[in-house]
């Protein structure tokens, strides 16, 4: 489609049903504050893509920019293949979920599904089909004509996600839709959006989160923010297992990251290397993973999982290290034991045990040099780029890197200028 044709006074969504959404260098800045610098990313179609990372990042900026919201200071957006930069939001057929719900208190349930069809104009005919299949697939059919002040929050939450999936959209975006909930209420929406996703293999889903059990379950890839840049794109055990950054490793599941120096480096028979390191002067060497060679007498950083980590006998000195106990937690069906090794806190996660050290004890701590990742000397951002827009970015925290409430702007489901207009209005 021309840009002539993108013009046109109609209000069919922009997106062709293919999908996809193509972030080429996108830069948003407000009053001169840089809170999404260069970003770059590409969610194919069917795929399901967690943005994750600490308030402040640019994670939710990035989900408004696709959405329509946000005016890029430079950089394109593209949804199924075609630049959406300067279309409206209501051309953009999107759907859309926020944390706050966004339903009209006024409404029953399904007049809430059936706003986003009646903005864009859809036939009358269609429409009650439409608000009973998304109904259906989000388990609220016989909740339609209930008013969102007699729902639970979970419920509540369905009938937002319902609106959005009854336009049809090729592209969902879910900005941290389930942090209103309680736990059990949220473990039981992951278990619903999942299942939502396979029965709807087709839509592409760009879901914000801080919550790493959430990106860990749902995405098919993790792309994690800090600071408004791009740190590191992976798969959820790429990330956990490889990671490549100490931010990604330190975010992407718990870890015990301990400073090292090289003492040398030979290829390993799986494509990978396998280093010899020293956590510190008189410290027992020990060998771990890493994907690309070290140099002797390099500093690198050390990623220990909890759960890896094995509490080895006294004359166990295979690839161990000893440390002082310094606290035992007891939880129920397991132990976490913290101990100080050469003054860095190493945590160690396992099954309940019948006798756990006591606090003050020397233990040994084994690992598998297969388990231990050798992280590479390199900045935390994609391309490690400096100064110009990246170095505006600084500390970009709070309410401006992740612009907050997004719930103001969206009806919770469509994206369209009425709804925009209606809830509040940011453009």
């Amino acid at each position: 489609m021309t840009e002539a044709e993108a013009g046109r006074p109609d209000r069919r969504p922009a997106s062709p049903r293919g999908g996809g959404i193509r972030f080429e260098d996108v830069t948003v800045a407000y009053n001169g504050t840089v809170v999404l610098d260069s970003f770059a990313l590409e969610v194919a179609p069917g795929e399901v893509v967690a943005l994750l990372g600490p308030s402040g990042s640019g994670k939710t900026t990035a989900l408004r920019a696709v959405a329509g919201f946000v005016r890029p200071a430079s950089g394109r957006v593209f949804v199924g293949g075609q630049d959406v930069t300067d279309l409206p939001p209501y051309k953009r057929g999107l759907g859309m979920v926020v944390q706050q719900y966004a339903l009209f208190p006024h409404m029953r349930v399904e007049q809430n599904v059936a706003f986003g069809l009646k903005a864009q104009k859809v036939a009358k005919a269609e429409v009650p089909g439409r608000i009973a299949e998304a109904l259906r697939m989000t388990g609220m059919s016989q909740y339609a004509k209930r008013y969102p002040r007699e729902l639970s929050g979970g419920q509540q939450q369905r009938v937002a996600i319902a609106r959005a999936l009854a336009i049809q959209p090729s592209v969902l975006l879910l900005d941290e839709p389930l942090s209103a909930l309680d736990a059990q209420l949220r473990s039981g929406m992951l278990a619903e959006l999942a299942r939502l996703h396979r029965e709807l293999p087709d839509v592409s889903i760009l879901y914000v989160t801080h919550d790493q059990i959430e990106a860990l379950t749902l995405a098919d890839r993790i792309a994690v923010m800090n600071e408004a840049r791009l740190v590191e794109v992976g798969t959820a055990r790429e990330l956990y297992k490889r990671p490549g950054t100490e931010f990604a490793a330190g975010f992407v599941g718990n870890s015990n990251l301990l400073p090292v120096t090289v003492e040398g480096c030979e290829a390993h028979a799986d494509g990978s290397f396998r280093a010899t390191v020293r956590i510190a002067e008189g410290a027992d060497p020990v060998v771990a993973s890493c994907a690309e060679p070290a140099e002797a007498g390099a500093g690198r950083t050390l990623c220990l999982r909890p759960h890896l980590l094995d509490l080895a006998a006294a004359d166990h000195h295979d690839n161990s290290f000893t440390g002082k106990v310094t606290e035992v937690q007891w939880r129920g069906s397991a132990h976490r034991v913290f101990a100080d090794v050469h003054g860095h806190e190493v945590r160690l996660d396992t099954t309940e045990l019948r006798n756990p050290p006591a606090i003050g004890d020397e233990v040994w701590l084994h690992f598998s040099a297969e388990d231990a990742v050798l992280i590479p000397a390199r900045g935390g951002a994609v391309g490690g780029a400096d100064g110009g827009v990246g170095g505006a970015v600084g500390g970009a925290t709070g309410g401006v890197g992740d612009v907050g409430g997004a719930g103001g702007d969206v009806t919770g489901g469509s994206v369209t200028d009425t709804a925009t207009d209606t809830v509040g209005g940011a453009r």
